[in-house]
């Protein structure tokens, strides 16, 4: 294959990942086209995580990517299918909409930022949300809505998105940053967990706290299930998960209900953290930690955890407590400008083949858990490692243009699997990765949302 960006960049602050050769990736190195290298930023997140779980099983040649597993995957919520129908994507509130000067996206898929958009532009019906963005300039909708917490970004130039104060924020530092706890002694005895000899579940017994909504962190934690880890995870009662959304990342976990605003529920989720060995969080900066379940607030109790974040924007910058989703950071970087096309009725922006910032970061954030495994194996103390959708977005756009001269590859139609569940029978494509050059394949299918018991195997 042709050269596959090296992402693993921040890895090499753990001294197992340092000059090590990444996993070998194979198939086609083209095949959705377009103006940016999505393909290269597909198989380089996956390669992070193939690379990451060769070391950490010592197991050098092991773990491979394959292209066409690669792509089937970056798009698993369009392959799924739901007792024979297609899942929705996105809802009809959601998209492009034109405004006085150009043009905004919405994101209104959850009916709680559907509300808060409706109520920001005070209308009533769909057809009054046209109205009333027709009127105002993009950074003026924008800033109402987001005012209303509502989710919406103007759609800016790429060049308007580098003059802001957040594109300062969002491109600093590497796409994984990586904190092991450099101090050996603080490690301790609560987690004696080492990597099984089995190499199709060589997470087994691996304990995971999947704080997640959405596509990323679950992402990140479906994958990890798929390599054995016992995967739990927990959603607030009040905003249940989009149902399409939940099942499409839902295999190889459990799933249960906590509000934290409840003593009890908030206690025995803290116990939860006590005897986890992962926590891979998904919510916007801030709102963990009023609960005590912000990084530092965890590490401090428990020194061996491995606590990986994701945020839209990153920690930084004025946007750093903002709400966003995949479609919205694109929007805001430059990407929509870059894939907007005209047709007969003018420009219209547009948008990458699949939600490729989302999954890439979901591997991201997979190969920052594996790593700090594989230093917590050698030292006893664990580690933190956040990863942000817009620094996912940066490390896409500054990938170079030289795919181009690669031709397009039609990849064939990818293996479907079927599974009985108890939202009917299931299709869907597998994992990405290739363990011994045989596609690694989900072992059980999602459970029904909120039904399992908020405890470890």
């Amino acid at each position: 294959m042709e050269s596959v960006p090296d992402l693993t960049a921040g890895l090499g602050e753990v001294e197992a990942l340092r000059n090590v050769q990444p996993a070998s990736c194979t198939g086609s190195r083209r095949w959705w086209g377009g103006p940016l290298d999505v393909e290269g930023l597909a198989l380089g997140s996956v390669q992070s995580a193939a690379t990451a779980l060769n070391v950490l099983t010592a197991s050098p040649r092991r773990y491979s990517v394959d292209s066409g597993l690669t792509a089937a995957s970056f798009d698993s919520l369009g392959h799924l299918r739901i007792a024979g129908r297609k899942p929705q994507g996105f809802a009809p509130s959601s998209g492009f909409r034109r405004t006085a000067d150009g043009w905004i996206r919405l994101h209104a898929n959850y009916p709680h930022h559907k509300a808060r958009l409706m109520e920001a532009l005070s209308a009533t019906v769909p057809q009054d949300v046209d109205r009333a963005l027709t009127s105002m300039t993009s950074l003026e909708a924008e800033a109402v809505i987001v005012a209303h917490q509502g989710v919406a970004a103007a759609v800016r130039s790429r060049a308007e998105w580098v003059s802001s104060d957040m594109h300062s924020a969002a491109s600093t530092g590497p796409w994984i940053s990586l904190a092991p706890h450099g101090d050996q002694s603080k490690g301790s005895a609560t987690s004696p967990w080492v990597p099984s000899e089995n190499p199709l579940q060589p997470l087994d017994g691996l304990k995971v706290l999947d704080l997640n909504r959405v596509i990323a962190g679950p992402t990140a934690t479906r994958f990890l299930g798929a390599l054995g880890a016992d995967v739990l995870r927990i959603d607030p009662p009040f905003l249940p998960e989009l149902p399409e959304a939940f099942i499409d990342a839902g295999f190889d976990k459990r799933s249960a209900e906590a509000d934290f605003r409840k003593t009890a529920d908030l206690a025995a989720v803290h116990g939860l953290v006590a005897s986890a060995d992962v926590v891979v969080t998904g919510y916007r900066n801030g709102v963990l930690d009023r609960y005590g379940l912000g990084q530092e607030a965890m590490l401090a109790a428990k020194p061996d955890l491995v606590a990986v974040t994701l945020t839209a924007w990153g920690g930084n910058g004025p946007w750093r407590e903002r709400r966003g989703f995949d479609s919205i950071v694109q929007a805001a970087c430059g990407i929509a400008v870059r894939y907007g096309q005209h047709d007969d009725d003018g420009w219209k922006p547009g948008a990458l083949p699949v939600q490729a910032l989302d999954h890439a970061t979901g591997y991201g954030l997979a190969a920052a858990v594996l790593t700090l495994l594989a230093e917590r194996v050698r030292t006893g103390a664990g580690g933190s490692a956040t990863l942000s959708l817009a620094r996912t977005a940066e490390e896409l756009l500054a990938l170079p243009s030289g795919h181009h001269g690669i031709p397009v590859t039609q990849l064939q139609e990818p293996e479907y699997f079927l599974a009985d569940s108890h939202y009917g029978q299931l299709r869907f494509v597998g994992p990405p990765l290739c363990v011994d050059g045989t596609p690694l394949r989900y072992r059980q299918p999602p459970v029904r949302y909120g039904a399992s018991t908020p405890a470890w195997h």
